[in-house]
């Protein structure tokens, strides 16, 4: 399935269980033989290693940036401002689908997630909204599939589905 990734966001209010979806759905795409990527953006500030580690270590010494490999995988962190989610897409040249954590804002397709004790309705625009995923009943949606929230494989589906 080469080519251009499919992008797609995983979208919702704070703690609405973006962050379990994308699991399922990183799991369910792998498991159909797809090479699946994932960028988060977090608002405020984030630590990008594990305090007392050697690569943390320089990062706390003033490094600009820093890099630590193994055989089978690899971490970059470096100083930066200004970046988007669109600086990251081709850093997965090997990705099918590249899976967005948030970006209820954006023009991407996005699943959105609803969920009783969290929120009531979709805050995403209607018009980039592949489906609502819920454990409420929302009778008041017509144009856009309400899916359950274990219904990952009917999500994953409208996911591939972006690929004409």
């Amino acid at each position: 399935m080469k080519g251009k990734p499919i992008v797609a966001a995983v979208s919702g209010v704070k703690n609405s269980g973006k962050t379990t979806l994308m699991e399922k759905l990183i799991r369910e795409l792998s498991r159909r033989g797809l090479q699946v990527a994932a960028i988060k953006h977090d608002g405020h500030d984030f630590t990008p290693d594990v305090p007392g580690t050697d690569s943390w270590r320089f990062g706390q010494a003033g490094a600009c940036g820093y890099a630590i490999y193994s055989p089978v995988r690899c971490q970059l962190v470096r100083q930066a401002r200004g970046l988007c989610e669109r600086d990251f897409l081709g850093a997965f040249p090997d990705a099918d689908v590249i899976l967005l954590e948030g970006f209820k804002d954006s023009s991407y397709p996005k699943i959105e997630v609803v969920r009783a004790g969290n929120s009531a309705a979709p805050v995403c625009d209607p018009a980039a909204l592949l489906a609502v995923a819920t454990d409420l009943t929302l009778d008041n949606l017509t144009d856009v599939p309400v899916l359950g929230l274990e219904d990952i494989p009917a999500m994953a589906d409208l996911i591939l589905s972006l690929r004409r």
